[in-house]
């Protein structure tokens, strides 16, 4: 079997931060700290290892999708009743690793737009900065409201995601006029303040309004890499890191995915995976806004 060059690039990826892991769990075990790593890992109920299977499937559902990574961990995050504050800041904590290795391989394939990087990402880096400030303040304050709220639009993303799987493809002659500076200033509020949502609005709007698909998918990524760093930052600012469990899980279960997402973009039923995802972010998400209602 041959073996694509972006398969092999991620898989050296894989290989890289193995090492790395390892080396870091041995040296860990050499001081004695492995003991304390254990508990921080079994806190809150072992949520660590639900977070390492949620990584691992929304991984999984990204790689395949072009799409959805961050709305599944937020509508599962939100599930179990974790502050929306705590929500983001984790998610993009993550995110931050995965991201970069996704902006590398698309730069090592040439699948990038220098300048459409540019006109996404300079307003997306505005728009995560106040989204982050925002979710501060009111995720803290407000969090029963906010988490409402965040429910409903992981709803609509649900929404979104099953009208897809019945969608006519795009005439690609029909190449409509799209708003960067707008889009990508909305896309990085939207994705700061809700946890996610970068995807389904920016690559979705992309690819739909005819933009070549790779080049759509390569430089959204890398936007996203950099909208994802900026909020991860501003999240540390303001927040600090909490919730180290939750970080980890979801961190090294895309990591451990990341490398074979590709091969499984081939092999995975798309449009039924549409159906799959979309119903479940939907019934969650419904069970969410139930509970932040009559709770």
């Amino acid at each position: 079997m041959v073996i694509s060059r972006k398969v092999q690039i991620r898989l050296n990826v894989l290989l890289i931060t193995a090492v790395i892991v390892a080396i870091a769990v041995f040296s860990m075990y050499e001081m004695g700290y492995l003991d304390e790593l254990l508990t921080v890992l079994e806190k809150d109920d072992h949520i660590f290892y639900w977070m390492l299977l949620v990584g691992v499937l929304a991984e999984i559902v990204a790689g395949s999708m072009g799409m959805g990574y961050g709305v599944i961990c937020t509508t599962t995050l939100l599930f179990l009743n974790i502050p929306p504050h705590i929500v983001s800041a984790s998610i993009h904590s993550a995110e931050s690793f995965t991201t970069a290795a996704g902006s590398i391989s698309h730069f090592k394939l040439k699948n990038i737009s220098v300048s459409l990087v540019k006109k996404l990402a300079i307003p997306a880096i505005i728009g995560a900065v106040i989204g982050a400030l925002s979710l501060t303040y009111v995720g803290e304050y407000y969090s029963k409201i906010t988490k409402t709220v965040i429910a409903f639009y992981t709803l609509y993303l649900g929404i979104q995601i099953l009208s897809n799987a019945f969608k006519p493809k795009q005439n690609k002659a029909l190449k409509r006029k799209t708003n960067l500076t707008r889009l990508g200033l909305i896309g990085g509020f939207i994705d700061s303040f809700a946890g996610g949502g970068w995807g389904p609005l920016v690559t979705g709007t992309l690819i739909k309004n005819a933009f070549t698909p790779r080049f759509a998918v390569g430089s959204s990524t890398v936007a996203k890499f950099i909208l994802t760093i900026t909020a991860a930052v501003t999240f540390f600012f303001t927040l600090g890191i909490q919730h180290w469990n939750i970080i980890l899980g979801l961190l090294i279960g895309g990591i451990i995915t990341a490398p074979f997402s590709a091969m499984l973009t081939a092999k995975l039923p798309v449009k039924k995976m549409f159906i799959v995802i979309g119903i479940l972010v939907i019934v969650m998400s419904c069970i969410t806004i139930y509970k932040s209602v009559f709770s």
